[in-house]
């Protein structure tokens, strides 16, 4: 893109083997491909590599294995996912894959119905007390048999990331934590403490002590919290990107905080998009940079994506013009 003499790579999110989306990225101008996969083993990242240097595309980020209770709650089977985790990394460094994102969320990413962004374009939302249990990703189940105390979860999330870890290390791989969606609720008995705030987030990497492990940090995710984060959007990108930990970014908006919010476009929200981009561009981290997802435009979820990513890279540019090198 023009002027983009930051660190900062804007990503399509799409898969290499989707036409239409490799295609929307070339037409975009987009250099790099954000996406989530089942894959675990080396064949499997190494035929996504090759797939993106055909288009002339690469992969910034591929994540899979991630909300899985067995690790979040200690259930059985939990060391067999962190084996799985484990040679996934390794894979993933072995084939030339360097990032994936990972959650800590047992009841996952959690939506009630559907409302009206702008001039009605239909968007996610959450209403506390409305929650839909079928809009969760990758749900099983809502309701745990007994409540679950955020120190428990706090050791929990120790004991995998001190396993993992030491395995990004070595195969080069980096791991970005992304924050609950949406953050500081309680659902089946189950609190969101890792990710639910500034301070959980020093908290968890500082158990990680990893120079590979940092935040996919959806700033979406900050402004529905609002206040309750603890620090504004701002002062968390200058915490954390003087300490060059932000490794991905959601740039996303909502219309207001909880308890109650509904997805925005990302220049129609109550937050002001371009001082967050001017942080971003000022600590210039080595990152990805991607929309997430936004309200439905006509003509399908491209046309979403192509004016979200018209608009942030014009932010970029901005930036990048007023900051100079």
């Amino acid at each position: 893109m023009k002027h983009n003499n930051s660190n900062i790579k804007i990503a399509l999110q799409t898969s290499p083997s989707n036409e239409e989306g490799v295609l929307l990225a070339r037409q975009l101008g987009v250099e790099y491909l954000a996406m989530w996969s089942s894959a675990t083993t080396y064949d499997e990242y190494k035929e996504i590599v090759d797939q993106a240097t055909a288009a002339n595309l690469k992969v910034a980020t591929c994540s899979s294995i991630s909300n899985d209770e067995r690790i979040v709650l200690a259930l059985e089977g939990r060391d067999e996912v962190i084996e799985q985790y484990q040679n996934s990394l390794r894979a993933m460094g072995r084939a030339g894959l360097t990032y994936r994102t990972v959650s800590f969320m047992a009841t996952g990413v959690t939506s009630s119905a559907r409302e009206s962004a702008r001039a009605g374009a239909s968007a996610r939302a959450y209403r506390d007390g409305f929650r839909l249990e079928q809009e969760s990703y990758g749900l099983k189940t809502f309701s745990f048999e007994r409540e679950y105390g955020e120190e428990e979860l706090w050791q929990n999330y120790e004991y995998f990331i001190r396993a993992v870890a030491p395995v990004a290390e070595e195969s080069g791989v980096r791991i970005g934590i992304h924050p609950e969606d949406p953050p500081g609720i309680t659902l089946g008995n189950v609190p969101r403490v890792i990710g639910s705030s500034f301070a959980g987030y020093k908290r968890a990497l500082e158990i990680a002590a990893s120079p590979n492990v940092g935040l996919c940090l959806c700033l979406g995710c900050v402004l529905e919290a609002g206040d309750n984060w603890g620090k504004t959007p701002v002062e968390t990108i200058e915490y954390f990107g003087e300490r060059n930990k932000i490794f991905k970014v959601h740039f996303r908006n909502v219309n207001q905080p909880l308890p109650h919010f509904v997805e925005a476009f990302v220049d129609d929200g109550y937050c002001d998009m371009y001082p967050l981009m001017k942080a971003l561009r000022q600590v210039n981290n080595d990152c990805v940079l991607i929309l997430d997802h936004s309200p439905n435009m006509v003509g399908g979820r491209h046309t979403g994506a192509a004016f979200a990513i018209g608009y942030i890279r014009a932010l970029l540019e901005r930036a990048n013009e007023e900051l100079g090198s």
